[in-house]
């Protein structure tokens, strides 16, 4: 007898393609339960009504700033027209890549929001490994509200305009101080530019923020200092420091009086600082949107956008194809910026 005849082959044979196709059903409900899963996931995201749970804005800098008072007011303006509760959680740390990092890797549902501002798109060319990419790991939603760099100086240095400054620093001996926020700020990178720009030697000073950098100008134990509009807002009201030019394309609705570096002939400083919200990527476009819509819609409430004013920053609350181009745009001029000017923090 053939051995392909036996009894025992065609038994053993039989159990062998039993075996087979259990293994071939088995694998096929699987792969449709693993469709049916995506797919009922998928389908109860698109139809739940957004929002259905507390929405988290995750500030990445410290509770009591600017930008954490500006989450504030529109999480308080959310929670009235979507009746949910909104979070404002403080994750400051690592020049704001801390915060930035805990929103990227969380979930792409629309409950976690990342309030930002410009360092955002400064920090890839500032430190060497961010755990994340500012551009494709993001979704914009939109931009909150623009600000300003100026070039000041104390009440008492003899040289208020930007050609007297330029020509005392050129004839001085020895390097000239001027005083910034801090490393890897704004203010800093505006005053390398600066430098170069204007052909200067000067040596930077870095201030653990704003404020000390502000009293020290009205002091006068700095002459010249980069510092944010809302920062040194209160002593330029005063006239105990004294504004010479603003950063941005065209001069600031705060400070109209200020002359723009572009007019006085000195190109890049354009970026204006700016704060905004950002989604994880992959957060449903109808989400994206509909937050997007709000916040456009909040910044233009009166009392919202006179209070935004006090704080010395000017409302935007644009489209996320419009705040897209901004960080885009921003991100390849600063890149290029802190290049020339060979600045690292790490």
């Amino acid at each position: 007898m053939q051995r392909r005849t036996h009894p025992a082959y065609i038994k053993i044979a039989r159990v062998k393609r039993n075996l087979l196709t259990a293994r071939v059903v088995s694998a096929a409900l699987a792969a449709l339960l693993t469709i049916f899963s995506f797919s009922a996931t998928t389908i109860a995201t698109a139809q739940e009504t957004y929002p259905s749970r507390p929405i988290t804005i995750v500030v990445p800098s410290p509770a009591g700033n600017v930008n954490d008072a500006v989450a504030r007011l529109i999480g308080q303006e959310l929670t009235k027209v979507w009746n949910q509760p909104i979070v404002i959680e403080n994750k400051a740390g690592a020049g704001t890549t801390t915060g930035t990092n805990y929103v990227a890797r969380g979930p792409k549902d629309g409950y976690t929001v990342l309030l930002t501002f410009t360092a955002h798109v400064q920090n890839p060319s500032l430190y060497s490994a961010l755990g994340y990419d500012p551009i494709k790991d993001f979704e914009p939603v939109s931009e909150v509200a623009a600000s300003s760099v100026i070039l000041a100086v104390s009440p008492d240095y003899p040289y208020k305009t930007l050609p007297e400054i330029v020509k005392q620093i050129k004839a001085s001996s020895t390097p000239v101080p001027y005083g910034s926020y801090g490393n890897g700020t704004t203010g800093h990178l505006m005053g390398e530019l600066f430098v170069r720009e204007a052909g200067l030697n000067m040596d930077h000073v870095a201030y653990k923020g704003g404020a000390p950098l502000a009293t020290d100008l009205a002091a006068g134990h700095v002459k010249i200092g980069f510092i944010a509009v809302g920062t040194a807002m209160p002593l330029l009201s005063a006239k105990k420091i004294i504004p010479v030019a603003i950063a941005g394309e065209k001069r600031s609705d705060l400070m109209p009086e200020v002359p723009t570096f572009l007019e006085l002939g000195y190109k890049g400083f354009e970026p204006e600082a700016w704060m905004g919200l950002l989604f994880p990527a992959g957060v449903p476009k109808e989400r994206v949107a509909a937050l997007s819509k709000e916040v456009a819609r909040i910044v233009r409430i009166p009392e919202i956008d006179k209070r935004m004013r006090e704080l010395n920053l000017v409302p935007i609350g644009n489209t996320p194809e419009q705040f897209a181009k901004v960080i885009q745009d921003d991100y390849q001029k600063w890149a290029a910026i802190i290049k020339q000017a060979g600045i690292k923090l790490d």
